[in-house]
């Protein structure tokens, strides 16, 4: 069967975008394998957050260190802060939205632990609180966004800034760097 039409072109769409992203951005992008991996073999852990398909990867992702992609080594430690209904639901009725990420770095995150912010836009007010709160105590930051990063590129120590304006591409190509950071993860811790 011959794919044409929009398969190709989103396919193609999406290539682009990954060739752009690491033709500019691979430096940073090592850097922040490099960060992450430094926090893992201090005994730091991973706290990693977003709202909607971008909540869906960050479970995806904790779900891989924690699982492992085929390792046979130990679990690496990785909370996805989007999974607790019962803390998401308290603390947006109680407190506020914006604060629903935020609370859960102040309870759990640590000095030399990593929070990872994914974000397509860089602009959700509870994805800022958190990356606020979480440089405030200490941890390294690392956001992944769409291009440029929003208000979230001055609160990050890392910005993978994926270069484009299509959510669609940009959760595509942040599902691709979170897979790649994986198996760099485990591979080097």
């Amino acid at each position: 069967m011959e794919m044409n039409g929009i398969p190709m072109q989103a396919a193609d769409d999406l290539r682009s975008v990954l060739d752009g992203f690491f033709l500019t951005r691979a430096g940073v992008y090592e850097a922040a394998c490099a960060a992450v991996v430094a926090c893992l073999r201090a005994g730091g852990k991973v706290l990693v957050f977003g709202n909607g398909g971008s909540a869906a990867e960050a479970q995806h992702f904790a779900a891989e260190l924690v699982n492992g992609l085929g390792r046979t080594g130990p679990p690496l430690p990785a909370v996805a802060l989007t999974t607790d209904t019962s803390c998401l639901t308290a603390v947006g009725n109680d407190r506020s939205f914006a604060e629903v990420f935020s609370r859960q770095v102040e309870a759990l995150g640590r000095p030399g632990d990593l929070a990872l912010a994914l974000t397509t836009s860089g602009e959700s007010p509870n994805v800022l609180e958190a990356l606020r709160t979480a440089r405030a105590r200490g941890l390294v930051t690392l956001a992944l966004t769409g291009e440029g990063g929003g208000k979230a590129a001055p609160l990050v120590d890392h910005l993978l800034d994926v270069p484009s304006s299509s959510t669609p591409r940009i959760q595509e190509a942040h599902l691709f760097l979170l897979h790649l950071l994986a198996e760099r993860l485990e591979a080097r811790t």
